[in-house]
């Protein structure tokens, strides 16, 4: 039996299957990445009070070799505003020399936990994570600092 599929519908499954491919293919990477430990895993709390925060640290700093593979666990607190896409807060890696962006390392964040696999900068230095999203009045403090060792 011969089924016919006009091609909206073929679009649309074959879009499916592409988006589907991506996620198990991402899935095994970061799998593979927290199984194998080779990454090192990262906690980090995006606070409703506009603060970034590492259990048991008083300022929050994080320290890796430059290119360490890193799985960032993201957990994400609601505060008094967020993006209209319902991303709450942001958490982009920037260079301190020139507060340019490192590529790859510009996220959304959603209520919850989000996991991220990266691989910390090539170039030893100083960073700084800041929030990208207008999260509260206090969004100005949401900072913590980032040195990549050699």
């Amino acid at each position: 039996m011969l089924v016919r599929i006009n091609k909206a519908d073929w679009l649309i499954a074959s879009g499916l299957t592409k988006v589907f491919r991506i996620g198990v293919v991402s899935g095994l990477l970061l799998s593979s990445l927290a199984c194998s430990g080779q990454a090192r895993v990262i906690e980090v709390l995006a606070d409703k009070d506009s603060r970034y925060k590492i259990a048991g640290e008083s300022k929050p700093v994080i320290i890796v070799k430059a290119g360490e593979p890193i799985l960032l666990r993201l957990t994400a607190r609601r505060g008094k505003s967020w993006n209209r896409d319902g991303s709450i807060h942001g958490f982009a890696l920037l260079r301190s020399k020139d507060r340019s962006k490192v590529a790859g390392w510009d996220l959304l964040l959603r209520p919850g936990v989000q996991q991220f696999a990266l691989a910390a900068p090539a170039e030893p230095g100083d960073y700084e994570v800041v929030c990208t999203v207008i999260c509260s009045e206090d969004h100005e403090g949401m900072h913590l600092k980032f040195i990549v060792l050699p």
